[in-house]
């Protein structure tokens, strides 16, 4: 069966799960578009793709066959996916997917983990890139406050580029809280202050460590930041003041890559 019009049931509820967090909170469900991110889902994960005749047509013979025997395929005219997708350039394929849900021990959890903490960051694109670095640069987890972007906003899933599917995260109710507790339990605390501090490559990030990032424009609050066990800075030259918060995470991230293949070297 082909769905032609663009008032079907199923057709309302994906536009809602793409344009609205409450629907996306309600449901547990998010949205992925492009046959790359729907391919990459977890399994488990999966509980429909939505595609137009054409796309299934061109399909590999061995993929068609596996997602028409797990029943999750249902076309669509390309009149109605137009309608349903949030891209410029649809590919004819999107997939709605359950939103994995971690604990806060496995986002901590190795015998040297490294965890970034993310406090009130507005912007999907730079939460979504940040999740994309750490796994690049081996982070072990993301804990994220509250008021932070929606992780499955879709703009923040297209960012990731699959690292959704990989990078386990925690949204903190109290992120004080948890970052207290780590470090009772021996974590070294480092805040990104882009004025104050030592420079970010003069410090250890070979243990047990927590990097704080903070909202793009007014940094991390005053209690988390009295918080850490130290704060560190990116230099920069010529009239720049600061750095997009998602590339100076990643600068921190990958220090702290550094220091750790030299402890295998």
């Amino acid at each position: 069966m082909i769905i032609t019009s663009t008032s079907n049931a199923q057709v309302k509820n994906v536009i809602q799960l793409l344009q609205k967090t409450k629907a996306r909170k309600k449901q547990g469900l998010f949205v992925v578009e492009g046959w790359k991110m729907c391919r990459e889902m977890p399994d488990p994960w999966l509980k429909t793709l939505y595609m137009t005749e054409d796309f299934y047509e061109k399909m590999a013979q061995q993929d068609r066959a596996a997602y028409t025997q797990s029943g999750v395929i249902q076309l669509v005219s390309d009149h109605v996916f137009q309608h349903m997708s949030d891209t410029k350039t649809p590919q004819g394929i999107l997939g709605v997917g359950v939103q994995p849900v971690y604990t806060l021990e496995r986002v901590v959890c190795g015998e040297r983990p490294l965890v970034m903490v993310l406090e009130d960051l507005q912007d999907p694109g730079n939460v979504g890139t940040i999740l994309r670095t750490a796994e690049g640069a081996g982070v072990t987890g993301i804990l994220l406050s509250r008021q932070s972007a929606d992780l499955f906003n879709p703009k923040t899933v297209r960012s990731t580029m699959g690292s959704i599917y990989r990078m386990p995260f925690y949204r903190a109710d109290d992120l004080l809280d948890i970052v207290e507790r780590l470090k009772r339990d021996g974590y070294v605390v480092y805040a990104a202050d882009m004025a104050n501090g030592q420079v970010y490559d003069e410090k250890d990030y070979t243990g047990k460590t927590v990097l704080l990032i903070g909202n793009e424009g007014n940094g991390l609050s005053e209690d988390l930041l009295a918080s850490a066990d130290g704060t560190v800075y990116i230099p920069m030259e010529g009239k720049v003041e600061s750095l997009n918060a998602a590339m100076a995470a990643g600068i921190l991230m990958y220090e702290s890559a550094r220091q750790r293949r030299r402890l295998h070297v």
